[in-house]
């Protein structure tokens, strides 16, 4: 019998970017096949020079990150936080490793992903026994495929991200939702889908980066309306539908704009 888990305190002191989540995250691959359109992690990449449009989905292992031994760190661990984990050899072999080796120095660890069915199933099969220090947060930004193929191209699409959800709730894990960004003008039948099978929280956030330029012929409604989703009557609009959910937290992304 799942034990009720205590309610998510709301706090008004913002800690920005991956803060909100974690107290420490750690990474062991470059770059990301899912090659989502806003990616903040792209775009750093490619303002310092470590990456181009065409070679962010090119990843490569970051070894010394792999040959990691990873010690105990106070509070929670974010893993992945600017990449995925792929079942693809050798990068989930990698991710696996790092995983263990948090796991096995007793770290909470939040393992945030856009998920693919068969890497949830195998992390449950591997890392079971470690259950009590795990917790899922998915990334599902939209029930609509059209929306998810064209931000996120390489990303799962949503039935596979909700049978992953669902799939780690019914195994007994803890879990909990990021939709950020939103994609849909309104996410609120998305909560309503994921709220039974998450045990924590859920969290809405907009896009940190909205291309203005090289927009391709065609890919400008795409746009327009991500930019309509975010203006600012129809995000209060959104808050005042959702604020008393007692799963949902709103990422600063938000909070900020709306003043809060």
């Amino acid at each position: 019998m799942r034990t009720s888990l205590p309610q998510v305190v709301r706090v008004s002191t913002i800690t920005t970017g991956t803060k909100e989540w974690a107290d420490h995250n750690v990474n062991c691959i470059k770059g990301c096949y899912n090659d989502c359109r806003y990616c903040y992690a792209k775009m750093m990449a490619k303002r310092f020079g470590r990456s181009t449009e065409r070679t962010w989905k090119s990843m490569k292992i970051n070894r010394e990150a792999v040959g990691k031994n990873q010690r105990k760190l106070k509070g929670r661990v974010m893993f992945p936080s600017s990449h995925d984990i792929f079942n693809i050899f050798p990068f989930k072999q990698a991710c696996f490793e790092v995983l263990r080796e948090l796991l096995e120095s007793g770290n909470n660890v939040l393992v945030t992903t856009k998920p693919r069915l068969s890497i949830v199933q195998d992390i449950n099969r591997t890392f079971y026994g470690y259950k009590e220090l795990l917790q899922f947060r998915f990334t599902i930004t939209s029930i609509d495929d059209k929306l998810l193929s064209f931000w996120e191209p390489n990303a799962p699409l949503f039935k596979e991200r909700m049978s992953s959800l669902m799939f780690a709730f019914r195994n007994g894990f803890r879990t909990s939702v990021s939709i950020e960004p939103f994609l849909d003008y309104d996410p609120c039948p998305l909560v309503r889908a994921v709220a039974p099978y998450s045990t924590e929280s859920i969290w809405i956030g907009i896009m940190n980066y909205i291309s203005r330029r090289n927009i391709k012929e065609g890919e400008a409604p795409f746009y327009e309306e991500i930019r309509r989703n975010y203006e600012i009557d129809h995000l209060r609009e959104i808050y005042q539908k959702l604020r008393c959910l007692p799963k949902v937290q709103f990422k600063d992304s938000i909070r900020i704009k709306l003043g809060l």
